[in-house]
């Protein structure tokens, strides 16, 4: 069996966990989060821990139970802490303003860059040149701080562009004559 998948999932208090034939649900102070139940893994709720165990002996339903395991566990943990990512601005003139549910980027383009942010999803700007994107569901909030990245990644000479604040860019030597 998976060694993922043998850890349970401890539930907090606060979190109400639905297991359904089709979907789980967990809805928690930040939000609600859903996911479609897959067929080879099977669920057991024993008073606030969740196991996960493989339906059949498959080598498909082992890796399912770890992989579901930890998907449950993510949004556990979204709906009681939630998932940020943070981004940094590098390079002159380039800075970011969150208004609202937009993000508008002036990063060395003719026009400034406007992103429209999902429902659930909240972006933040502490300083003009960072960026905070927070939201409960994981998957989401890497998925919307790599669309922001790839408006302006960063290049290889110098470094400008937008880069998550842990990423370490290597920079390329010049041509030499």
């Amino acid at each position: 069996m998976s060694r993922v998948g043998k850890m349970p999932v401890s539930v907090p208090q606060g979190v109400d966990v639905a297991i359904k034939l089709d979907q789980v649900s967990v809805k928690g102070a930040l939000g609600e989060l859903s996911l479609a139940q897959n067929s080879l893994v099977s669920i057991k709720n024993d008073s606030g821990k969740l196991s996960f165990f493989p339906a059949n002996d498959s080598r498909e339903a082992n890796a399912m139970s770890g992989t579901m395991r930890q998907l449950v566990n993510n949004m556990v943990t979204g709906v009681t802490k939630g998932f940020e990512k943070k981004l940094t601005l590098v390079g002159v003139g380039f800075k970011a303003q969150a208004q609202g549910a937009k993000l508008n980027l002036t990063i060395g383009y003719s026009h400034p860059v406007i992103m429209d942010m999902p429902v659930g999803i909240k972006v933040e700007t502490p300083t003009p040149t960072e960026v905070v994107i927070k939201g409960s569901d994981r998957q989401r909030v890497g998925q919307i701080a790599a669309e922001v990245r790839a408006a302006r990644p960063p290049e290889p000479y110098k470094g400008k562009g937008i880069r998550y604040s842990d990423e370490k860019i290597t920079i390329k030597e010049t041509k030499k004559k």
